[in-house]
């Protein structure tokens, strides 16, 4: 693809291809969202042909209505989800564990700030309905990441992106390396990180799946098992 490709398609589907990327992300499908919103920020702030405030929506919308959806599916669906289309999207069920650890130890804190790191983002929402967390306060903590996770790096990139417009050829080498060895130097960082916390997960979860997670209360769409004594009555009857 071209430059004029690329330049033509960032200016005509900017918008809902980030709002589109965000979305399916934070479903709890590994996309490039963030990519998306680095690169229209990035584009909007060296060709102002983007608005960088509607670029910044975008993502934050994205980032709800998928985290929303993600929520949903983790609370109806489950450890069952998990377990049969979990290794389509490299969720394994060791990482289902850490997600309940880390739920166990930071609640909510995990729906916001797991908006910022990478792997986690993915996944947040989808633990947060197998924890069985109250939907209004999932919702609090979910909008606040989305809103402050757009913000900051919306404007970072948009920043970055005008100034590298302004910057000669060697200058812009030098910021692309310096923000590629940042990049590359927190994503060794989060693997190390989360290697330790899965071996704490391990020992502080032993067993299935299953018994980690707490299971939904009874109710009129998941009764209890019958008793002993109903059982025999439905017989005599």
């Amino acid at each position: 693809m071209s430059g004029g490709q690329i330049d033509h398609l960032l200016a005509g589907w900017g918008y809902p291809v980030v709002f589109a990327f965000v979305a399916i992300e934070s479903l709890g499908v590994p996309f490039p969202g963030e990519t998306a919103l680095i690169t229209a920020a990035i584009y909007a702030g060296s060709s102002h042909r983007l608005s960088i405030g509607l670029v910044i929506a975008a993502a934050m919308l994205g980032a709800i209505v998928g985290d929303n959806a993600g929520f949903a599916l983790g609370r109806w669906g489950g450890a069952r989800m998990l377990q049969r289309y979990g290794h389509l999207v490299g969720f394994s069920e060791a990482r289902a564990k850490l997600g309940r650890y880390l739920f166990m130890r930071h609640g909510g804190k995990v729906v916001f700030f797991g908006r910022f790191i990478i792997g986690l983002r993915t996944w947040a929402a989808f633990l947060a309905g197998m924890n069985r967390m109250r939907w209004g306060r999932f919702l609090a903590f979910n909008a606040a990441g989305g809103i402050v996770w757009a913000l900051v790096y919306g404007y970072a990139y948009f920043y970055l992106g005008a100034t590298l417009q302004r910057a000669s050829t060697g200058v812009q080498i030098a910021l692309a390396a310096i923000v590629l060895g940042v990049i590359a130097g927190w994503v060794s960082y989060l693997r190390r990180h989360e290697a330790r916390l899965q071996r704490e997960a391990e020992l502080a979860l032993p067993g299935p799946l299953g018994a980690a997670f707490p299971q939904p209360r009874p109710g009129p769409s998941n009764p209890p098992p019958p008793t002993r004594r109903a059982r025999a009555r439905e017989g005599r009857s």
